[in-house]
Formats: C-alpha cells, sequence, structure tokens
C-alpha cells in the first residue's frame, strides 16, 4: 500500500523518504502552499539515488494547522483506502526555542490534525515520532511501556511532546505506533545535518579551546548528566523497518543508544574529533544539587549573574536553554526496539565511531564562523582606522593592508618628510583614502592635539592601532644608572598609547562602535630576561585594556591585544645578535594585526607565547631556573653595555644559543 509523510523535507523525513523509495507503493507529502520549491528541490536530490522519484513521490497541498492536516475533501476522498502507513514528523525539534504557543499549535495540535486525518482516509496504522523529551526530567531508567510517570518540566518542548503523545494513546481510534528518537545528530556516514542543535551548541567552544591551546594540555570541566545521541540514519532506518513488521501496534519504540553517555564523555568525544584538549578532570555538577531549587534559581537569576552568564554563553553561541538539561538525568531502557530490530542488521553505532565525521562536516557547512564576512575589506571598508608608527615596519606593513581594503586610513609618526614620502606609496597601493599626521605619542600634548585633529577632519574613529612603541634590551645590571630608560619607555608605551585611547574613546562611545588594538609583545606572556623595562610599559597597556574591556562592551567597543612575537623591524635593527635568529616579517605580523580587525578577540597570540605563559603558571619555580640559563647564555649587545652607535666589535653569540632560538622563534632573547 501507499505512505503518508508529513515533515518530509525535515532532517528525518527526507531520510525516512529514501527508505521508503526502496519499498513499493507510492508516497504521498504533506506540503504547504508556499513550500512546494523545497519539496521539489528534495524529490531533485532523492532522483539522483532512486531515477523514479519524481514519479512515486505525490505533493499532497495541506496545512499542520489545520483540521484534517488542511487536505481537501477531495483530495480525502481519493485517499481514502489506499494509505497503508501515515508517518506523522512534523514538530518543532528546537530545545533553544522557548515559545509555547508556537511548539503547542505544531506539536500538540499538529498531531490532533494528523491522527484525524489519518483516520479519514482510513489508514491502517498511525506512526507518530515522538521524542525522549516525553519523559521530562525523570530520574532514573525510562522503559518504552512508561507514560505516566514523566517528571514534568517547565520547558514547553517537553511538555508537548508528552502532550502529543497524549493526543495519540486517547485520542486516535487506528493502530499505531510510537517512535521515541534520542538526540538526533547527523548522518554516520556523510556528517549530514541540516541546523546546529543539542551537541553541536558546544563545537564552538571545542574549537576555540583548540584554537588557543595544545592538545596534550589536559582541562578541568563539568561531568553534567546524560546524553543519548543517536544518527540520523540510525533513526530513519529503524522506523522504516519497525513500521513495516507486523505486530507491533500499540507500542513504543526508543531509537536510542542502549548506552547513554555523561556530558563529560561526549564533550571529550567532540574535542578529540576536532583534535584539541580534553577535559581529564571533571567535577560532577550534581554535587550541587544539594542546595536547595529555590536558592540556585535565585542566585542564577540575580542580574549581575545572569549578564555574566549570558555573555559566556553568547560569545559560544550557546543558548541559555540547552544548559538546564545540562545536569540531564534520565536512561533509556529500549528492549522492544532491540527485539523488533533482531536480525536486521540494524543497530545504532557507538558516537566515538562517527564522532570525526560530525565536526568535519559541522566545520565545514555550518560553523557560523563561515558565513561571516572574513575579509579585511568586509571589517575596514568605509571606516576610519588609526595606525600610530605607521612610517616602518609593522605599521608600515598594516598601512599598506588596511588603504588596499578600502579603509579610510590614518598614518601618524613623528618625521613630517617620512610621513609625506609614507603617504604617497600608500596612495598608489589601494582605493582607501590615506590621511597623515605627525605625532610625537611620548608628548601628552602632541597625543592630544592629534585626537582632535583627526575628530575635526574626518568625524569619527573607528579602529585605534596603537603600534608605536620603544624597545630597550638591557641586564638590570647594567640599568643601575638610566632609569631615564624606564621612563621613557613606560612614557611612549604607555603614557602614550593610553593618552590616545582615552582620546579616542568618548567618540567611540558617541558612536555606539570602536575598536582599541593594542600591540603589545611576546615578552608579556614569556618574561624572558633584559625586557624589564619594555615588558612592564607593554604589560602596563595590556593590563588596562583587560581591566577597560568590559566597562565598554555594552556600549560595542571592544579591546584587543596583540602579543606579537619578534618582527625584523628597524627597532630590533641596533641589537645585532637578531641577525642571526630567526624572526617574523613584517607583513606576517600585519596579518595578525589584520586578524584582530576582523575577529576582534580579546586577545591575538602565538602557540608559543600562549605555551609560555601556560608554563608560567604551572611551574614558574622551573620556568625561572629556565630563564636564568638561557639569561647567561644570550650576551648583553655592545649597545646595552655602553658602546658607541657604529661600532663593529659586537658580542659573540654561540652555537647554542643560535639553536635556542631557532627552536623559539620569536622570543626576544
Amino acid at each position: 500500500m501507499d505512505s503518508f509523510v508529513t515533515g518530509a523535507t525535515g532532517f528525518i523525513g527526507r531520510h525516512l523518504l529514501e527508505n521508503l523509495l526502496a519499498r513499493k507503493g507510492k508516497i504521498y507529502v504533506l506540503v504547504r502552499s508556499g513550500s512546494k520549491a523545497k519539496i521539489k528541490s528534495l524529490i531533485d536530490d532523492l532522483s539522483e539515488k532512486t531515477p523514479n522519484a519524481a514519479d512515486r513521490i505525490v505533493p499532497v497541498t495541506g496545512d499542520l494547522g489545520k483540521a484534517k492536516l488542511g487536505v481537501s475533501p477531495k483530495q480525502i476522498t481519493a485517499l481514502r483506502g489506499k494509505i497503508g502507513n501515515v508517518f506523522h514528523l512534523a514538530a518543532i525539534y528546537d530545545i533553544a526555542n522557548e515559545d509555547a504557543d508556537s511548539q503547542i499549535k505544531a506539536n500538540v495540535e499538529g498531531t490532533n490534525n494528523a491522527v484525524t486525518f489519518a483516520e479519514a482516509v482510513k489508514a491502517k496504522c498511525f506512526h507518530h515520532t515522538s521524542s525522549i523529551a516525553a519523559a521530562g526530567l525523570f530520574n532514573g531508567y525510562w522503559r518504552e511501556d512508561m507514560y505516566e510517570e514523566w517528571e514534568e518540566n517547565e520547558h514547553p518542548y517537553f511538555r508537548t511532546k508528552h502532550d502529543s503523545e497524549k493526543v495519540v494513546r486517547e485520542n486516535c481510534t487506528i493502530p499505531y505506533r510510537i517512535y521515541r528518537p534520542g538526540i538526533v545528530v547527523g548522518h554516520s556516514d556523510t556528517g549530514f545535518i541540516d541546523k546546529i542543535d543539542g551537541p553541536y551548541f558546544f563545537f564552538k567552544m571545542l574549537q576555540r579551546l583548540r584554537n588557543a591551546l595544545p592538545r596534550w594540555l589536559s582541562l578541568v570541566g563539568l561531568e553534567g548528566g546524560y546524553m543519548n545521541i543517536v544518527p540520523v540514519d540510525y533513526v530513519a532506518d529503524a522506523m522504516d523497518h519497525i513500521a513495516h513488521k507486523p505486530g507491533l501496534n500499540g507500542k513504543t519504540f526508543h531509537l536510542t543508544n542502549p548506552e547513554g553517555m555523561r556530558v563529560g564523555d561526549v564533550l571529550n568525544t567532540f574535542a578529540r574529533a576536532g583534535h584539541g584538549p580534553e577535559f581529564a578532570m571533571r567535577i560532577d555538577a550534581g554535587i550541587f544539587q544539594f542546595i536547595p531549587k529555590a536558592v540556585r534559581d535565585g542566585i542564577k537569576n540575580l542580574p549581575p549573574v545572569r549578564t555574566i552568564s549570558d555573555g559566556v554563553l553568547a560569545d559560544f553561541g550557546i543558548p541559555r536553554a540547552t544548559m538546564k538539561f545540562f545536569n540531564y538525568p534520565t536512561k533509556f531502557d529500549n528492549r522492544d526496539t532491540a527485539a523488533a530490530l533482531k536480525g536486521s542488521g540494524i543497530k545504532c553505532p557507538e558516537l566515538e565511531s562517527y564522532a570525526p565525521v560530525l565536526w568535519d562536516y559541522w566545520e565545514r557547512n555550518l560553523d557560523p564562523s563561515l558565513f561571516q564576512d572574513r575579509t579585511l575589506s568586509g571589517a575596514v571598508k568605509g571606516k576610519v582606522v588609526i595606525v600610530t608608527g605607521a612610517t616602518s615596519g609593522i605599521g608600515l606593513a598594516v598601512a599598506e593592508k588596511l588603504v588596499a581594503a578600502g579603509a579610510t586610513t590614518v598614518i601618524a609618526a613623528r618625521t613630517a618628510e617620512t610621513l609625506a614620502e609614507t603617504k604617497v606609496h600608500l596612495q598608489k597601493k589601494g582605493k582607501g583614502k590615506v590621511h597623515a599626521y605627525t605625532l610625537d605619542a611620548a608628548e601628552i600634548e602632541d597625543c592630544d592635539k592629534f585626537v582632535k585633529r583627526v575628530i575635526d577632519d574626518l568625524g569619527r574613529a573607528d579602529v585605534l592601532v596603537n603600534n608605536a612603541g620603544r624597545s630597550i634590551r638591557r641586564s638590570v645590571s647594567l640599568s643601575y644608572d638610566r632609569f631615564h630608560d624606564f621612563e621613557r619607555t613606560m612614557q611612549l608605551n604607555y603614557f602614550g598609547a593610553l593618552r590616545l585611547i582615552m582620546g579616542f574613546l568618548p567618540h567611540m562611545v558617541n558612536q555606539n562602535n570602536g575598536h582599541i588594538i593594542n600591540i603589545l609583545s611576546i615578552g608579556v606572556q614569556a618574561n624572558q630576561p633584559r625586557f624589564s623595562a619594555y615588558v612592564a610599559s607593554k604589560s602596563a597597556l595590556g593590563a588596562f585594556s583587560s581591566c577597560a574591556a568590559p566597562e565598554y562592551q555594552h556600549n560595542n567597543i571592544n579591546f584587543t591585544n596583540v602579543y606579537m612575537p619578534l618582527v625584523r623591524t628597524p627597532m630590533i635593527a641596533p641589537t645585532k645578535m637578531y641577525d642571526h635568529v630567526p624572526t617574523l616579517a613584517p607583513d606576517d605580523a600585519a596579518n595578525l594585526i589584520c586578524r584582530a580587525i576582523i575577529e576582534k578577540p580579546t586577545s591575538v597570540s602565538t602557540r608559543l607565547g600562549t605555551f609560555a605563559q601556560v608554563l608560567w603558571a604551572l611551574a614558574p619555580k622551573a620556568m625561572n631556573t629556565i630563564f636564568n640559563t638561557t639569561y647567561r647564555l644570550f650576551p648583553d649587545s655592545d649597545a646595552a653595555k655602553g658602546g658607541k652607535p657604529g661600532d663593529k666589535a659586537q658580542p659573540k653569540v654561540s652555537n647554542e644559543a643560535v639553536a635556542l632560538a631557532a627552536l623559539t622563534r620569536g622570543i626576544h632573547w
């Protein structure tokens, strides 16, 4: 006999259609009048595997929200007596959706309309696709024959899945079967899924951890409750097989994995799939259950707590609603399903076996970052971007990229002649306008005049790149009588940059948008010897920005600290030892800054810098010993010892020092 399917274009529905096409008979599918193009596209896809799909799949115009699915009386008469199975899959499957009205209409009223339709066409059996959510938050094992025992939950999705089953159990006058799939994820062979849901909400967090930390690093996390994950192909195969097996009417089938997994195990499985660090130590979130629920809810709903948690969750793209089920307490028995599938070869695969496929499909097709304009042009076109120290080195390389991307680029430096030459050079590089201003960032009054001129001339400031800086490589023992080294370094690297930030911030607040980018140093993370003056000044600037960032988040103003490794620029030229060690090219350094402009992270760092930061946190005494060794391995420059510029005599660099510098490329030794 023929079949009728609601929700045929949905995720499970399209896979069930593929199974039904392997059987005999026509397949009638419910289609809203405005969705005919969608079903046509699905039929075209299925026709690639089943050539006669277009002849066997018959769209029927209707509406889930209307009585008897809104199918015309004439069509019902034509179908009466022809339909063997009505598969009802149309519903809202979205744990992040807390709109009760829409879920009741689709999940409960829609099920009632599907039942009345199935009765009207005198179908042989009504197959209702429910969910494990019908158990609510039942604590313990939930059997397939259980229904009344559900643990009520305020989330509308759980309520409507339970109530839709009630419609079938109490109102359906024809034979029925109920299917309760677990958390449905992508196809176990292809990874295909049509939207982000369930465990996919945590993929972005895992991806960021992978990008920031080495894979071998062990993390601390929460254990959480149980997640019962099943691939969509298993659900479709099992449903199709059980639906066509005689003698099973009136039963409920759990299309679940016999072994549910704790949340911590699920996260680690996907962390391995994404080649990221795992949560080796997991704290059972259940330990907080001793606190009365009213107290827990009160704490969670305190405005400061809610604001912080909402900000963190939003940053990772995790809906707040999903966190309500982090301690999900239910396990699912599926003995009736196992018995019905016995001998069919249909078995739920273990998550470990197909998790890499799911991750790969998400990262290639669904990662939200893929749908963002990640070009520099998209980030700066039509915006005013200010770069200090822009006539050489990193600043010049950044300015070249900005002008090519169409930004209104403001370049600032001390020497008017060099600025004029740079402006002419940049104007040949791209479509963006170039404005040049003299600026001695070490002079506070000069900083104030510069801010005023930029705002008066251009009316706004969108991005400030604090790039101008001074570096001093000198041991503390050679600096006892050179206190001015610390003063002048702090004056330019910290106070000058800070004055510019404080000058442009009020205008960014008024325009409700802005981005402050500070070029710091890998030395802030590594704390290597001989750079006490330089690292202290850069650390101060980084600390200011880290403190200020939370104050301006609601003004849509971002702060980014770029921990720059050693770059071959005029600033390091006096230290001849650097002629023998590998350094980053200015163009590569500029790419790090462009990444900061595009992505607006709180920090941009190399893996080596992050690694050094972690080691200082974990083993500070050992790092002291290591750096004491390197301090004695690398000599002070002749200039640091008081030599005159141009002196030919230079300290010799040992082979061991050159080898270490090559191994730790980017660190200032």
